[in-house]
């Protein structure tokens, strides 16, 4: 099946609310945030992207013409195939959530974890939502775009470690 067939089937079955887009050659599917847990099990159980690759978003404030803060992707293989696909939604302020695909690939508990710590974006439905690469008492998402580049000073409230404690 094409990728132009992939989502002529996936429109039928999920609406209109179904878009693609193509570049440097990776083909991307772009799916309504209320969409994308149904989409992408839809996509697992019956097109065999039975691995996901990588999940991770980015910060669209300021950007030209962009019409939603957050971006989140999920980079899917079919093992089998080869084939790859890229799934891409939309979530914005106050409350960025998503709905968890832990459900659906246990490798994405650690991938929604750190997206989690990174931008503040909630999965609903994850096992363990907590910071993975900062403390817990950290309380800012330092990939945001309206993060400073120096810090709001957060660096003098945490204990520093040495070396030999590391």
């Amino acid at each position: 099946m094409s990728n132009e067939e992939l989502v002529g089937v996936l429109r039928e079955k999920f609406g209109d609310g179904i878009r693609s887009s193509q570049f440097r050659d990776n083909f991307r599917i772009h799916v309504e945030a209320a969409r994308v847990h149904d989409v992408l099990a839809y996509l697992k159980h019956d097109h065999g992207f039975d691995m996901l690759v990588e999940l991770c978003a980015a910060d669209y404030l300021r950007y030209p013409n962009a019409t939603d803060r957050y971006g989140v992707w999920y980079c899917l293989l079919n093992v089998s195939t080869g084939r790859r696909l890229i799934v891409k939604t939309f979530v914005n302020d106050p409350s960025p959530r998503l709905p968890s695909v832990f459900d659906l690939w246990k490798g994405a508990d650690w991938m929604e974890r750190e997206v989690y710590d990174m931008y503040g974006i909630e999965f609903d439905g994850h096992p363990d939502l907590r910071r993975i690469l900062l403390p817990d008492e950290f309380t800012s998402f330092p990939l945001r775009k309206d993060y400073p580049l120096r810090g709001r000073g957060e660096r003098h409230n945490f204990q520093p470690i040495t070396r030999a404690e590391a």
